[in-house]
């Protein structure tokens, strides 16, 4: 497997020459490409092994965020971790058994993914948390779910970065934490609404961030990955 490095670009396109070409733009740069339910419905296993392919230096994080009964999550995961992904996730709230199960796959494999798990998505603050029916405030939630990753195995979450603090704390510093919702300073929210910028994140002790429109949707995405990659120098 390549490094794992701390910023993943998310890479949220339908199709494959448009990914290829991103994952192209970061080529050189210690960023990785995360790719999502857009490019993997649009494209599938054959899309991502055509960019494991052909960027074999590449970390690849693949977010799909699995969450269904255990035997069909692990099915799904032993499929996934056998085309040369560095990381993949599932949802925490599935449950121990899923998770237990879903790691057992994983592993099953020469190569493995690292697996992690979702705890409360970030587009999510008390309030909608509440309307689905969890437990609130968001931070409870992320901690318990967090501590049921840690004690299924698994590699660690994805979290916000609001929650690093709290879940250094509970969870230790080997623990796996990568945080989308990460906008630079002067970006736009969209619809995340638990962001915090990359500087701050990594001094508050996140692993890895996940970076999307700053990046993609600038005139310049080579530029604008440089850009963050030097306001993190010295954190």
């Amino acid at each position: 497997m390549p490094n794992r490095p701390k910023i993943y670009c998310a890479c949220d396109v339908p199709d494959l020459h448009s990914a290829l070409n991103l994952a192209q733009q970061m080529d050189g740069l210690p960023i990785g490409i995360k790719l999502g339910l857009e490019f993997f419905m649009g494209e599938g296993l054959n899309g991502v092994a055509t960019i494991r392919r052909k960027h074999p230096d590449t970390s690849i994080f693949l977010d799909l965020k699995f969450h269904d009964i255990p035997n069909t999550v692990a099915s799904a995961l032993r499929v996934i971790s056998d085309i040369g992904v560095d990381y993949t996730n599932l949802h925490a709230s599935g449950g121990l058994e899923m998770m237990q199960r879903a790691l057992d796959a994983v592993n099953s494999v020469p190569n493995p993914a690292r697996l992690l798990a979702v705890t409360v998505l970030t587009a999510l603050d008390d309030d909608a948390l509440g309307a689905v029916g969890q437990q609130v405030p968001v931070a409870d939630q992320v901690a318990r779910l967090a501590l049921l990753t840690q004690q299924a195995g698994l590699a660690g979450v994805v979290c916000s970065a609001h929650e690093i603090l709290p879940l250094r704390a509970a969870c230790g510093n080997d623990f796996i934490l990568m945080t989308p919702g990460i906008r630079p300073e002067g970006s736009a929210n969209d619809d995340q609404k638990r962001v915090m910028t990359p500087r701050d994140a990594l001094l508050a002790g996140t692993t890895h961030m996940v970076i999307g429109r700053p990046i993609t949707q600038s005139d310049n995405p080579r530029q604008a990955a440089e850009d963050i990659l030097e306001s993190i120098l010295n954190a």
